[in-house]
């Protein structure tokens, strides 16, 4: 005999909540029996004094406090193989959550059960009634007339009563969870701390990953491309100064076909260096930067500290981000700063923050708000929590001001 699906979910659903109120009946209990103890000989000792009362007492009430966290483990592992529910381990310092279900909540909900199991046994005993009747001898029977009436009533109502018993064990149960996951569950303050830690690893990752692939892209232009640039331009080079032989406009062709390599290889050196700067995994921060101020198309004075007596270098991560902040503020400067005639790049180390500040004395008038370059550049600051400030008036000066966190 085949059982349709639907029945064999609805029995196995049943099942499973049975014993999981017989489990939790069994594990609340106890703290209850505990509670009743405890009031008896409290009212043991102000009604009927005795000497060995508050012995016996002294020794109850560190069980109390003992099943108050001991039940925890049981209740965890109750939820998970019953139900499948996970409930984290809760520290110590939480120790107040785990008495307010064990001891307080608890009982309550052991009475529940208690009460629908036992419904559910009175329900059983009143649907088989007939079959306990047909057990009693004819004689008996015979001698209470009506007994059949009585024991139709009986059926139905136990039929009924366990009818009801499914949905009131799946109520119990629902209730259960909530209650268990409320109280022994991860607090809303706790997931969000680790949700804020989870974000804070995954978006380090994404970065690590990103500055990862960029260097990667760096080394391949360097070594691929970029040679055979080189290499195309110093064939031009030579043909050009040793075929003199040639028609004017083969020269001309030659001619200009050198230039265009030249200026593709210094196109690629910026975009290589606009990548990621191989000087700087080399010599560092004020190196590259001291590239970058020297490249500059109008004079930039430079001041980098960063204490010699640090462990060690800025992460790597960090030190991309500030030289692509510098690198991104001066080219604004070149292009944007009206009447700029100079710049002025501040970099220090102040213990676990570096500062990097640039100013010019331009016109001013740029808004953070308006321009996707410098919301770019805030975007990047914030990956590493740092924080991006930005102060430019009109009619100037412009400075720009950011901190980045270096965790020693």
């Amino acid at each position: 005999m085949t059982v349709p699906p639907r029945l064999r979910r609805a029995l196995v659903r049943i099942r499973r909540d049975i014993a999981f109120i017989a489990a939790g009946m069994t594990l609340h209990l106890i703290p209850l029996l505990l509670h009743f103890w405890v009031v008896v000989l409290v009212l043991g000792i102000v009604l009927d004094p005795d000497p060995d009362t508050p012995v016996v007492l002294a020794f109850t009430l560190p069980l109390l406090i003992v099943a108050g966290c001991g039940l925890t483990e049981p209740q965890r592992w109750r939820f998970r193989a019953l139900c499948g529910v996970e409930l984290p381990r809760l520290r110590f310092s939480e120790i107040k959550r785990q008495f307010g279900y064990n001891l307080l909540i608890g009982p309550l909900l052991g009475v529940l059960e208690f009460l629908l199991l036992a419904l559910l046994l009175a329900a059983l005993a009143a649907s088989l009634v007939l079959v306990w009747v047909w057990l009693v001898p004819g004689e008996r029977r015979l001698e209470h007339g009506g007994y059949a009436t009585h024991a139709a009533y009986l059926t139905v109502a136990g039929l009924l009563a366990l009818a009801a018993v499914p949905p009131l064990a799946a109520g119990l149960v629902r209730l259960e969870i909530w209650v268990g996951q409320t109280l022994l569950g991860v607090s809303r303050s706790d997931e969000l701390a680790r949700r804020v830690e989870d974000l804070t690893e995954s978006r380090a990752g994404a970065v690590d990953a990103a500055d990862a692939e960029r260097r990667r892209i760096e080394r391949d232009l360097h070594d691929g491309a970029q040679q055979r640039l080189v290499s195309l331009a110093l064939n031009l080079g030579l043909a050009k100064a040793t075929l003199t032989d040639l028609p004017p406009e083969a020269r001309e062709v030659i001619d200009a076909a050198h230039r265009e390599a030249k200026d593709a290889i210094e196109e690629l050196n910026h975009l290589v260096r606009g990548l990621h700067p191989a000087v700087l995994d080399e010599l560092g921060l004020d190196a590259a930067l001291s590239g970058l101020a020297a490249r500059a198309p109008l004079p930039v004075r430079l001041r980098v500290d960063l204490p010699a007596e640090l462990p060690q270098r800025t992460a790597p991560a960090v030190e991309a981000v500030a030289y692509f902040v510098v690198s991104e503020a001066l080219t604004n400067v070149a292009k944007h700063a009206r009447e700029a005639t100079r710049a002025e790049v501040t970099v220090t180390r102040l213990g676990e923050i570096l500062r990097v500040v640039i100013a010019d004395d331009g016109m001013g008038g740029a808004d953070p708000a308006k321009g996707s370059g410098l919301k770019g550049l805030a975007q990047r600051v914030r990956s590493v929590d740092g924080t991006f400030r930005m102060s430019s008036p009109v009619g100037g000066p412009t400075m720009m001001s950011v901190e980045l966190p270096c965790p020693m």
